[in-house]
């Protein structure tokens, strides 16, 4: 690991401002990714700015019928929520999935989301429930914030405060995880609203996607398709055939759970 300032942040305009005046700098809040990355060396910033004890960005609450939670909320305060477990239980079971206590202890949706790891779970409820990305200054629908492996819209500094999901009819979080690191291999999330029923997968390519192909054969009534491969991770855990394989088998569990 490479020398570095740390600094704790009193407010989110203070973790700005401390962040703008660096030469290098990263936020962070559980540091689950961001640690084991400097520790080999493949990461070295000038500066940490700890924003885990920002209240500002803490908290659940629900308003027009869609889901608040604050970027720095860690994934055992939303597996525990009784304001989540009764509105969108579908995304209690995922938290509840992420890693183990101790991780669930320590991370944060927000940095999870930042962080965008195409194995994450998060991702793929953001997606499938039409969530919004909140910041510092902007609002960023779910559709446009994953951009490729690692990489999202967030400009450099700015800041995730909140994410807010809409809260479907029904949901379901269903994954094959990697039975050491808890990552989904192959992660699907459905919801059901009013108009119609998404499904967003995770795991399979390099970031989450929404499974379009799949929503128009379940609103038409036929079989699940088996999606093209050819962009689909392969590693030694899966097979870039054998996650496609997986998406059509977790999306029906998805469906049947949900109901």
């Amino acid at each position: 690991m490479y020398e570095f300032e740390y600094a704790r942040a009193s407010s989110v305009n203070d973790a700005l401002s401390k962040y703008q005046s660096a030469s290098d700098p990263s936020y962070i809040a559980g540091g689950h990714t961001l640690l084991p990355t400097m520790k080999q060396r493949l990461a070295s910033p000038s500066h940490l700015i700890d924003i885990s004890k920002l209240e500002d960005l803490k908290g659940i609450k629900i308003e027009d019928d869609e889901l608040f939670i604050g970027a720095a909320t860690t994934h055992e305060e939303v597996a525990d929520s009784e304001i989540i477990s009764a509105s969108l239980p579908g995304l209690s079971d995922l938290a509840e999935g992420i890693g183990d206590p101790q991780v669930r202890a320590r991370g944060t949706i927000g940095g999870s989301l930042a962080n965008n790891d195409p194995a994450a779970d998060y991702p793929a409820a953001l997606i499938a429930l039409d969530g919004t990305i909140q910041t510092n200054n902007r609002e960023i629908p779910s559709n446009d914030f994953f951009v490729d492996l690692f990489e999202t819209a967030l400009e450099d500094g700015e800041l995730i405060t909140c994410v807010k999901f809409k809260i479907p009819n029904k949901s379901k979080y269903v994954k094959f995880p990697n039975p050491a690191s808890r990552y989904a291999i192959v992660g699907v999330m459905f919801a059901e609203f009013n108009e119609n029923k998404r499904i967003a997968v995770t795991g399979a390519g390099p970031c989450a996607f929404r499974a379009n192909n799949i929503e128009t054969a379940i609103a038409e009534g036929k079989e699940i398709p088996t999606l093209n491969y050819e962009n689909f991770n392969s590693d030694i855990h899966a097979s870039a055939e054998y996650r496609s394989h997986l998406i059509g088998v977790m999306t029906k569990r998805a469906i049947k759970l949900a109901y």
